[in-house]
């Protein structure tokens, strides 16, 4: 199964991308990571542009959302909310349909206390309303993260460690699930 691995962090030492990096190894035996890196290269959304349209970027993103088995997206949490540059990209896939149950798991992670949770709390409901496949079982915030991962960057908190590999074991469920589906209807061949 392939995921397409989005951290919502620009930064070089994103701790939100540390963490993602942390769960691809610990998938290796069960999924295939791609990672989509070029966030800041979308242009900001004009909502005019129709699908066909978009800009190459815009495009790219789409067809690799298309391609994926599940998307995985881990977001800091900026000023109360999901980063603009998450957020944008997000936006330019409202109505193309990518989304369209596509599952999803969501999760966000925060030096501080919070866990990002506020981000997610946003975050969640966004994802669903264009579509995407995400339930309370795919979403995870984790608080204090740069004292639950050890300086190689793996996850060293043996509560973050489990509630990881729960998440990862759920999320292949409804992948396999959502596939059946889709050879049920003749949407996947």
């Amino acid at each position: 199964m392939t995921i397409l691995a989005i951290s919502g962090s620009l930064r070089p030492a994103s701790s939100n991308t540390a963490l993602l990096r942390a769960i691809e190894k610990l998938a290796q035996d069960i999924f295939t990571f791609q990672w989509y890196e070029d966030l800041i290269t979308i242009p900001p959304f004009i909502p005019e542009t129709p699908n066909e349209a978009a800009p190459e970027t815009v495009q790219a993103l789409r067809r690799q959302m298309k391609q994926a088995d599940g998307i995985m997206i881990c977001t800091p949490e900026y000023a109360a909310g999901v980063p603009g540059v998450l957020k944008n990209a997000l936006d330019w896939i409202v109505s193309s349909g990518e989304f369209t149950n596509k599952p999803l798991a969501a999760i966000s992670a925060s030096p501080g206390m919070g866990g990002g949770s506020i981000a997610l709390h946003a975050l969640v409901p966004t994802l669903r309303i264009m579509g995407a496949t995400t339930p309370d079982e795919l979403t995870l915030s984790v608080p204090l993260v740069k004292t639950k991962m050890d300086a190689a960057g793996n996850i060293s908190n043996p509560e973050l460690l489990a509630a990881v590999n729960q998440l990862l074991r759920t999320f292949a469920k409804v992948i396999q699930t959502q596939q059946t589906i889709l050879q049920q209807t003749g949407e996947l061949s």
